[in-house]
C-alpha cells in the first residue's frame, strides 16, 4: 500500500473537516461530514445517541471486533456574559492555551442560527493606551471578544440575539504549506480523522479488508473527558488514533508517528502496545514511543466507562498542541501505515 500516492486526498480531506466548526458539544455538523464522505465511499454509518459516528468494515474473520477512534470535537469557548459596553467575556470549552488567543478572529453563533464574525482581544488591547498592554493576563478575566457589529451596550448585544451560553468559534487558519506541513488550530485531533478516512478510501480503492471486522469510531466531547465513556459492547480493543506530543523530555517529531505507553490516566495495554511498536519497527515506519504526562485520551474515557477493552494510542507528531499546531505530510502517513498494519489490511 502506497500511502505517499494519497497525499492530496489526505490534504484535501483535512481541509474539508478542519472547515467545519466543531468544539465539544456542538459537533453534528462534523458528524454529518464525515457521514457523507462514508456513504460516498460506500461505507454504512450510524451515530450513537451522544453523536459519536461509527463506520463498521467487515473483516475476513468476524469473530471478533476491533475498534480504531479519532475525536471530531475541537476546543472552543461559550459566552459567559455581556459587558456594559458591548463586549463579550467568555468561558473556555476544553483547554486552549489562552494566550494564544489574543488577537484571534472567531465567530458568534447564536441559539437561533445567526452568526457574527469578532475577535479575541486582551481588556488592555493597545499599547498607546494602557501601560499594562504587554504584560497584562491573558485569562478569561482579562480578555474578551470585539463584535464587528455597531454595539454600544449590553442591550445592543442582545438585541442582536447574543446571549449566555452561546457557542464562540476559533478561525482554525489551515494552511498546507509546499513542504509539506499542515498548520491549523485543532490537528487534535482532525488531523488523525483524517487520517482514518484516508485510509477508508485507500482501503475501498485498492479493495483491501481487515483482518478482524473493525468500527471506525469517531467520538465528540473527548475535549471535556467523556468522548468515548461509551463504545459498542463487541469491540474487545481500541486503538485510539490521536495527537503525538513534542517537547520536553519527548522523543517524537513531526514526520514520526508516536506511540504513547502511558500518560496522565496510567499505562496501555502492554501487549497492545507491543505489537504496535513490533508492527512499526519491524515495516520501517518511522515512529517514537513515548510517555505523555499531561494528556488523555479515548482509551482512558472507554476505560472509565466500564468498558472491557484493551487500549492504545497513536497519533503523528503534532507541535504546539492546544495553540497553533503544527504536524507534517510524514506524521500523518506513517500514522496511516501504521493503522493499516494493526488492522492487517490484505
Amino acid at each position: 500500500m502506497e500511502v505517499t500516492r494519497y497525499r492530496e486526498d489526505l490534504f484535501s480531506i483535512a481541509r474539508k473537516i478542519f472547515a467545519v466548526d466543531s468544539p465539544s458539544g456542538y459537533t453534528r455538523s462534523a458528524i454529518d461530514l464525515l457521514r457523507s464522505m462514508a456513504e460516498d465511499l460506500g461505507y454504512p454509518f450510524e451515530t450513537t445517541r451522544k453523536g459519536c459516528g461509527i463506520i463498521t468494515v467487515e473483516g475476513r474473520d468476524n469473530s471478533k471486533t476491533v475498534a480504531m477512534s479519532a475525536h471530531v470535537d475541537t476546543l472552543g469557548a461559550m459566552v459567559r456574559s455581556i459587558t456594559g459596553d458591548g463586549q463579550l467575556m467568555f468561558t473556555p470549552v476544553g483547554g486552549p492555551i489562552l494566550p494564544t488567543l489574543d488577537g484571534e478572529y472567531c465567530k458568534i453563533h447564536t441559539r437561533d442560527g445567526r452568526e457574527y464574525t469578532g475577535t479575541i482581544l486582551s481588556l488592555s488591547p493597545s499599547v498607546h493606551v494602557f501601560p499594562d498592554s504587554t504584560d497584562r493576563a491573558r485569562d478569561t478575566e482579562n480578555m474578551a471578544v470585539r463584535i464587528d457589529e455597531t454595539v454600544r451596550s449590553e442591550e445592543d448585544v442582545k438585541a442582536l440575539g447574543i446571549q449566555p451560553g452561546d457557542y464562540i468559534f476559533f478561525d482554525p487558519k489551515t494552511v498546507v504549506t509546499p513542504s509539506g506541513f499542515l498548520k491549523s488550530r485543532f490537528i487534535d485531533d482532525k488531523g488523525s480523522a483524517a487520517c482514518l478516512m484516508t485510509l477508508l478510501k485507500i482501503m475501498k480503492e485498492e479493495g483491501l479488508t481487515p483482518a478482524y471486522r473493525t468500527k471506525f469510531f469517531f467520538s465528540v466531547y473527548e475535549e471535556v473527558g467523556h468522548g468515548a465513556s461509551y463504545l459498542p459492547a463487541d469491540i474487545t480493543e481500541l486503538v485510539a488514533v490521536d495527537m503525538g506530543c513534542i517537547g520536553l523530555d519527548l522523543s517524537c517529531n513531526e514526520y514520526q508517528v508516536s506511540i504513547c505507553a502511558k500518560d496522565s490516566g496510567g499505562p496501555y495495554d502492554y501487549e497492545l502496545t507491543t505489537r504496535l511498536v513490533n508492527l512499526a519497527k519491524e515495516n520501517a515506519v518511522d515512529y517514537a514511543v513515548d510517555i505523555y504526562p499531561r494528556y488523555g485520551s479515548d482509551v482512558g474515557a472507554a476505560l472509565h466507562g466500564g468498558n472491557d477493552i484493551r487500549g492504545a494510542l497513536i497519533g503523528p507528531g503534532v507541535h504546539a498542541s492546544h495553540g497553533m499546531e503544527r504536524t507534517h505530510a510524514d506524521g500523518l502517513e506513517n500514522t496511516i501505515r501504521l493503522a493499516a498494519l494493526y488492522l492487517g489490511l490484505q
